[in-house]
């Protein structure tokens, strides 16, 4: 018997239907010489510091550090986890092969093979590797099953960054919590990610805190309903602007020269995870979180390929499925309508052939998965945001077949006396592209839009068609000098801060690291949205509208924590580079371990010497809500439970840990704009605590956190 293990029950169900295991029983399926079972993601954890020592069980400063001589895991204490753990080592017993069907991905391989180890399996084990659940994806991945040893280096890789986390969040957490904390309920959790991605919100609130706005003058004039500005720059002082501005008062505008330039315009590249949740917050003001949870439900329903990824190409044998996909997506029918449709018969119209683009098709750039793409099942029923985020990587797929967009630039230079003005425009000629989002109303802010959903400062006054200028013209016009302020930067939107913790590397000194960082940034793809959303259950942070701010209990925390490894990205930079020399062979896993029990002990042993009475204030309030956060510890997977048991004894978690529970949570809403006395749309930001999302129940729209507290609640028979 080949028992396959999937790692949720839907998985299963699907790779048991194309197996013809159709028999249904308590925790598998069987059938046609399989039996098919499934994990609910991690079935197994860590240890907790008291399975390895009882006087760890206890919260004090002269345990510290906890290093186990040797790690251990066991399975996650829930009646529901070891029932089915139960059925799985029943089957794996009996099992001639297994077939490990989890996630094709770090996390997945890990998951997987805890369960394997705490089952004892001994009979050989093959690898399905695929990158979407189409049914003929799965086929073809039975059909090249791969051998497990081949993914050895990338269990220890993940093994390694499971146990890293471990040992720093756990010691770190604990020590400065006994050390800084002001109530004995208060946890101040640190981690890896979580705490360089506080300290980059801290200090762009510290700057925007301590910047001094300072004045300048731009000297411009409007000819022929023109706007023109001095190419001299900027103004500092009113009194070298006046004097500008006399010496052009009153004398005539001469255009001295007429340049076009034609440009072209790429398309943009295929999605990855972070410009999926960039452009889903952008647009939608989705959180990083509840995009994760759509792309992975779509990615679930065989919609979309596999989420987690962090690269924006395609390997080149998709290209020969790409016509498939094509016209998979132009089926898609909603609103009474096709909207890929037409976009796609023009496409087919272009040429007998898809357009193979570097930009898309790049073998040499693609590691374990390619880029987000339609899989060209045609889509059911979906919910609003599932609607938006298909639409959002279907188009983008689209476009990446058209051609470029085709501009002309003109570029207009004149002179009053011996000052010089300049004015720009832009002009489409061939739209390429920009067609496939020709019924986007808002289609220049969408796709020329910051990441703060802001009109970039170039396109507002170059994307406009000039009048005809001729050479030599000349004639009156009406000059300017306008005092303006500088601005402070902003601070970090969900989208913002994604695109920070990606290029985090720019902030590195180091030369090699900032090349690892370049592609690795602070944490995975798969966990930035997790980690965003520990931040907000540790009340480091919180929303003001669509900006991020750190709370008191934040500032404190990264202004108390003086090794600098715990708040840079340097210590990233480090670990990413030893974690994918590991999975490449290239260096030894007990060496890294190793390293970091060391690092840890020297983090413990200089805060033991503060001598300071430093204490770090308590922010229970969030959004005008009082939540404790002995309880919010306590209901994370990762924490270290052993302490949670009294309430003198704050609970910790681990970092992976917490962002691997984030990960595998089902799909429960959405969000888009606030809207406030208005009908609530399902997916919208929930108008009382601004944090959770409008979801729609059996009687009434509520909170997506109404377990955490917020009633708002508003009955259908208000409606």
């Amino acid at each position: 018997m080949i028992v396959c293990i999937a790692e949720k029950p839907s998985v299963a169900r699907d790779i048991a239907r194309i197996l013809g295991a159709t028999a249904s029983h308590d925790g598998y399926m069987e059938g046609n010489g399989y039996q098919v079972t499934w994990t609910f993601g991690h079935l197994c954890e860590l240890k907790e510091p008291n399975d390895y020592q009882q006087n760890w069980r206890y919260w004090t400063l002269a345990a510290l550090p906890m290093i186990p001589q040797r790690f251990g895991i066991k399975l996650i204490p829930d009646r529901g986890i070891e029932k089915q753990f139960d059925t799985i080592q029943r089957l794996y017993s009996q099992a001639d092969e297994i077939v490990n069907c989890g996630d094709a991905g770090q996390e997945g391989e890990l998951i997987q093979r805890w369960v394997m180890q705490m089952a004892h399996v001994k009979c050989p084990v093959k690898r399905l590797w695929i990158s979407s659940m189409t049914d003929e994806a799965i086929k073809e991945g039975f059909r090249n099953l791969k051998e497990q040893k081949q993914y050895q280096s990338l269990y220890l890789a993940g093994l390694c960054r499971a146990i890293g986390d471990w040992l720093l969040g756990m010691n770190c957490t604990r020590l400065y919590t006994l050390k800084y904390r002001q109530d004995k309920k208060q946890v101040l959790s640190i981690g890896r990610v979580q705490t360089p991605t506080l300290a980059l919100i801290v200090n762009r609130d510290k700057e925007i805190a301590n910047f001094k706005p300072e004045p300048y003058w731009i000297l411009s004039t409007i000819y022929r309903d023109t706007l023109f500005n001095a190419t001299s720059g900027k103004f500092l002082s009113e009194e070298e602007g006046k004097k500008a501005f006399s010496l052009i008062d009153g004398k005539p505008f001469v255009v001295t020269s007429v340049s076009k330039k034609p440009g072209k315009e790429a398309p943009k590249q295929l999605y990855d995870l972070t410009s999926l949740q960039v452009d889903c917050n952008r647009k939608f003001a989705f959180s990083a979180d509840m995009t994760l949870k759509l792309i992975q439900g779509l990615y679930e329903k065989k919609l979309t390929t596999y989420p987690r990824v962090d690269t924006q190409y395609l390997s080149d044998d998709i290209y020969p499925k790409c016509p498939g996909i094509l016209n998979g997506v132009s089926q898609y029918y909603t609103q009474g309508q096709k909207p890929y449709l037409q976009p796609i018969k023009t496409l087919a119209a272009m040429g007998k052939k898809l357009t193979k683009s570097k930009r898309v098709f790049d073998t040499s750039k693609v590691t374990d998965h390619h880029a987000i793409i339609p899989t060209g099942q045609v889509p059911g029923q979906l919910t609003d945001a599932e609607k938006k985020v298909y639409d959002l990587i279907a188009r983008r797929f689209i476009a990446a077949f058209y051609p470029d967009c085709k501009f002309s630039t003109t570029t207009v230079l004149g002179k009053v006396d011996k000052t010089e003005f300049k004015a720009t425009g832009k002009e489409i000629l061939d739209p390429g592209w920009r067609a496939v989002y020709a019924t986007d109303d808002q289609r220049g802010k969408d796709l020329d839009a910051d990441e703060d959903g802001t009109q970039k400062p170039e396109d507002k006054d170059e994307e406009r068609t000039l009048p005809n200028f001729v050479k030599g013209e000349q004639g009156p016009h009406r000059p300017t000098l306008t005092k303006k302020m500088t601005t402070p930067p902003k601070h970090y939107t969900e989208a913002s801060l994604l695109r920070a913790m990606e290029t985090a590397g720019k902030l590195v000194d180091d030369e090699e690291l900032r090349a690892v960082m370049k592609e690795n940034g602070i944490g995975r793809p798969s966990s930035r949205a997790g980690i965003i959303e520990t931040l907000f259950k540790r009340h480091y942070i919180r929303r003001e509208r669509k900006s991020l701010v750190a709370t008191l209990t934040g500032i404190q925390l990264i202004d108390t924590i003086h090794e600098k490894l715990l708040t840079s990205v340097e210590l990233t930079g480090q670990w990413e580079k030893k974690l994918r020399d590991i999975e490449h062979h290239k260096y030894d896993p007990l060496q890294f371990i190793n390293e970091l029990k060391l690092q840890v002990s020297e983090i413990v042993r200089d805060v033991m010497h503060d001598n300071t009475a430093r204490r770090i204030e308590w922010m229970e309030k969030t959004s005008g809500k009082s939540t404790s956060k002995a309880k919010h510890a306590t209901q994370d997977k990762g924490v270290d439970k052993s302490a949670a048991k009294s309430k003198a004894k704050p609970a910790a978690s681990s970092e992976a840990a917490s962002a691997s529970a984030t990960q595998n949570t089902s799909d429960t809403a959405s969000a888009s704009k606030s809207v406030l006395n208005k009908q609530p749309v399902p997916g919208e930001p929930c108008p009382k605590c601004h944090v959770g999302h409008i979801i729609k129940g059996k009687t009434a729209y509520g909170c997506s956190r109404w377990k955490e507290g917020c009633d708002y609640r508003v009955p259908f028979s208000n409606q």
